[in-house]
């Protein structure tokens, strides 16, 4: 087996730029370039301000910083980077498709065919292809046959190697994961050293017994079933809890009490206003649109009740926030903590305080938003991608404060969006001497402990509640 000197990645997003930054740290030797056509986007990847790279992520800046330039490099020149590299990672976006067949639910898969066709173009050398985006199943079966068909009599090897990384904590999923999971064509000699060539590079740091390797159509799916099972758990939870506040029980002793259970456990387990993010609702979706697509239409409606779940458990949390609030928002200023949809990340896809704060804004609230990590610019973009309203009347509507104190001043309400550490330590008697009264404060992520509670003074609501 050849042992790969050159990686490229395309696609310098949430997955790639991270996932590549870690495999140049742990591999001195292997040049990895990762490439996007987004000119501003690596710009600031190579910004000599570490703090300006475009992701957020608790430790990122530290592995860039130690491979960059070193065997660490972004660049906006693909053609070359496909040239010179034995091994491709894919990791562009695969969104839900908005138009035709599928729409609603199916991954939309034409950056996929677009990177394809130019590698197939570029290739003058035989190559490893790995999908590192989210990919329905036998998707693989699609990318060999566009490079096989389309290119320069080069021979391909396709791989599978899904992310199974949580934003925020990213860096240490990478640098200690559960497992790295490959999918190859497991029939052929070439296809088991593909797989072997990628196994190497991950084995510099990962131990070999936590390395799975699978045929590819099973490693394409587990992707998509791990977040059906991950969002599935927050969803059942968040049902129990509007169960919970109609018999007087309590979501967070429930919560505790099950995951207690060693055939359960713990994890997202925590009620909460849903979950966002780039990955659930679009997975579920797909995995929904696959099964009806084998008319196993029971087996779609049971995946899609948990989306449809979580968009509930959103709207209801908003609509209490207006109840509460004696039925009408109208003029009322609503302070929301956090636009991020979870911690220790800046990535605001189908986070919560979108939807929340698109409700509100229907009933004609004024909104203020503090995030620590999210910029002015995508907190406006987020709105005005939903379509609701126009881009000046969401700019009228809605104002982004960098001081959490000055958010919540003269605040009628707040709403905590992201469970952001930080909130946790906020002077919250402080904030509600401010405050027009009655004031009330909607805890929609749970994080704030009994002892606050007692001493800050509003009439509380969690999850709600």
């Amino acid at each position: 087996m050849t042992k790969v000197k050159n990686i490229c990645c395309i696609g310098a997003g949430y997955v790639g730029g991270p996932t590549m930054a870690v495999i140049a740290q742990k591999n001195p030797e292997i040049k990895v370039t990762v490439v996007d056509i987004n000119e501003k986007r690596i710009a600031a990847w190579n910004d000599q301000n570490l703090d300006n790279i475009p992701i957020y992520e608790p430790g990122l800046s530290d592995v860039v910083k130690e491979a960059r330039g070193r065997n660490l490099f972004f660049s906006t020149e693909v053609d070359a980077a496909i040239d010179d590299a034995e091994m491709i990672f894919i990791s562009v976006n695969t969104p839900t498709k908005a138009y035709g067949i599928g729409k609603g639910m199916a991954a939309d898969l034409k950056y996929i065919e677009l990177c394809a066709r130019q590698i197939a173009r570029v290739s003058k050398t035989d190559k490893i292809v790995v999908e590192k985006s989210t990919l329905p199943v036998r998707t693989a079966e699609a990318l060999k046959n566009i490079l096989d068909n389309t290119g320069n009599g080069v021979n391909y090897q396709i791989l599978s190697n899904p992310e199974f990384l949580a934003e925020g904590t990213a860096i240490d999923d990478l640098h200690n994961p559960d497992r790295i999971l490959i999918g190859g064509n497991v029939d052929t000699e070439e296809g088991k050293e593909a797989m072997e060539a990628l196994v190497d590079v991950y084995a510099s740091w990962v131990p070999k017994e936590q390395i799975l390797t699978t045929n590819v159509w099973s490693s394409e799916l587990s992707k998509l079933t791990a977040n059906a099972f991950l969002a599935q758990r927050v969803s059942s939870i968040n049902a129990m809890s509007e169960l919970c506040e109609h018999t007087g029980a309590d979501v967070n002793e429930i919560s505790k009490a099950i995951g207690m259970d060693s055939r359960i456990g713990s994890k997202f387990l925590n009620a909460s206003v849903g979950f966002g993010g780039s990955c659930f609702q679009k997975d579920i979706l797909n995995l929904v649109y696959i099964a009806k697509s084998f008319g196993l239409n029971e087996v779609a409606d049971y995946w899609e009740q948990v989306i449809i779940m979580n968009d509930y458990q959103k709207r209801r949390f908003a609509a209490n926030i207006v109840k509460t609030l004696f039925n009408t928002v109208s003029g009322k200023k609503i302070a929301l903590l956090g636009w991020a949809f979870k911690k220790d990340t800046n990535d605001t896809r189908e986070s919560a305080a979108i939807y929340v704060a698109d409700y509100l804004l229907n009933e004609q609230a004024e909104i203020v938003v503090y995030d620590p990590k999210v910029t002015e610019e995508q907190i406006y973009a987020d709105l005005d991608y939903l379509g609701t309203r126009t881009e000046l009347e969401n700019r009228q509507l809605v104002t982004v404060v960098k001081d959490p104190y000055l958010t919540c001043d003269k605040a009628h309400a707040i709403a905590i969006l992201t469970e952001w550490g930080e909130f946790k330590d906020f002077d919250w008697a402080n904030i509600y001497d401010k405050m027009l009264k009655p004031a009330f404060l909607f805890d929609g992520r749970n994080i704030l402990n009994s002892k606050i509670k007692e001493k800050i003074g509003f009439q509380f609501r969690a999850i709600g509640v």
